[in-house]
Parts: C-alpha cells; sequence; structure tokens
C-alpha cells in the first residue's frame, strides 16, 4: 500500500519587485525629487530674501506714485475792434444783437463767452491794427472763433485777429479811459437812441471803464 504523497512548503524568496519601481541607472535622488512633491526645489535663503525686499520695494513705489501734473494750455481769444464811436454810438444793432445773446446764455445755463472791452491792452501786441483805428478803441472779445467771425460779417467796419492767453484777467485787461457821445441835435431813425452807459452789462467782471 503505497503511503499518500504530502505537501510540504517551504520558505521562498520574496518576489521581486516591478522593474518600473527601480531607479534608473544615473538619475539617483534627482528623479525622486521630481516625482515627489515634498522634494520640490526651493531657493537659497539669501536669494529668497533678496527677492522679497525687491518685490515690496517696488510695491511701495507703485503705491505711492503720484499723477503727472497737467499743464494748462493757454486760451485762444479771438476779436473784432473798431473806435469807440463807431461800436457803441454808431452801429445801429449792436446793442441788441449783444443783448439777445446774453438773454439765451442765460436761459440756457450757458457760462459767458464773450465781453467788450475798451482800450484793451492786447492791442500793444498788434501794431499792424493800432496805426489803423481812431481812439479810444473797443474790442469785442470772445472764445468762440465761429461768433467772432459773423460779427466780422455783421459789422463790417472793423479789424479781426486773435491771441492766446494764460487768464481771462490777463486778456480782457484794458486801460482806464472815460467815453462819452454827444447827443444828435435831431435824432429821426425810427427806434430809439442807444442811452450812454448800455455797454455796462457788457464788460468784463470788476471792469470800471466805459462809464459815461
Amino acid at each position: 500500500m503505497v503511503a499518500p504523497a504530502t505537501l510540504s512548503l517551504r520558505p521562498s524568496a520574496a518576489l521581486a519587485p516591478p522593474r518600473a519601481a527601480l531607479p534608473r541607472a544615473g538619475f539617483g535622488f534627482a528623479h525622486a525629487a521630481r516625482a515627489t512633491p515634498s522634494a520640490a526645489v526651493s531657493y537659497p535663503p539669501r536669494r529668497l530674501e533678496s527677492v522679497r525686499r525687491a518685490v515690496a520695494v517696488d510695491s511701495d513705489q507703485q503705491g505711492s506714485a503720484e499723477p503727472p501734473e497737467q499743464v494748462k494750455k493757454p486760451q485762444t481769444y479771438y476779436f473784432v475792434v473798431a473806435n469807440a464811436k463807431f461800436m457803441l454810438d454808431e452801429e445801429e444793432h449792436f446793442q441788441e444783437q449783444l443783448a439777445e445773446k446774453l438773454r439765451l446764455y442765460a436761459e440756457r445755463g450757458m457760462e459767458r463767452d464773450f465781453w467788450l472791452v475798451i482800450e484793451p491792452k492786447f492791442l500793444d501786441k498788434f501794431p499792424s491794427i493800432t496805426k489803423r483805428l481812431k481812439r479810444p478803441a473797443v474790442a469785442l472779445v470772445s472764445t468762440d472763433g465761429n461768433w467772432i467771425t459773423f460779427m466780422k460779417l455783421r459789422l463790417d467796419r472793423v479789424l479781426a485777429d486773435q491771441f492766446d492767453s494764460e487768464s481771462m484777467e490777463e486778456a480782457l485787461a484794458s486801460n482806464p479811459v472815460e467815453v462819452k457821445f454827444e447827443k444828435p441835435e435831431k435824432w429821426t431813425a425810427p427806434y430809439p437812441k442807444y442811452e450812454s452807459g448800455w455797454w455796462g452789462p457788457f464788460l468784463p467782471p470788476k471792469s470800471s471803464n466805459g462809464t459815461a
């Protein structure tokens, strides 16, 4: 009778790890550092501190930077000019045109941009004009060049030009002078004669010129 075979188990060698898990020759720890997040490359302490300081300085400079100041450009003024007798006493519809324009500006809430200047100082810059003027002279001045062009065509016997000024006070400055006209003995026109001093509302602010 044959004895039954018995199976005996012996300790066996451990299974070899798969090839993919083995580090490749020549890569060493550098390969492992790239494979694991905990081994991220970092700056040396001194270099990292320099970077932090540079960022902090740059941030302070950006926060404290002031916007560049805008350079104020001179304002251009346009004018027509003639002798005071013509502008204030002889031109038949001049007063009505200025009064209507002033009324329109008030109704629309518009800022006034035209003035009458008696003996304006800016005429010293225009010798070619002053030699053709009888004195005293009166100028209609405005920052609206198109309207001054229209008024030149409307008034006809006037001279026109333009200039730049840093301030309105400088542009509208005048020399003190008294303007006075004699009343005609006979007045045959169907409309009433201009009253002396009608130009007062059209003079520049705080002006004392033009009083009859």
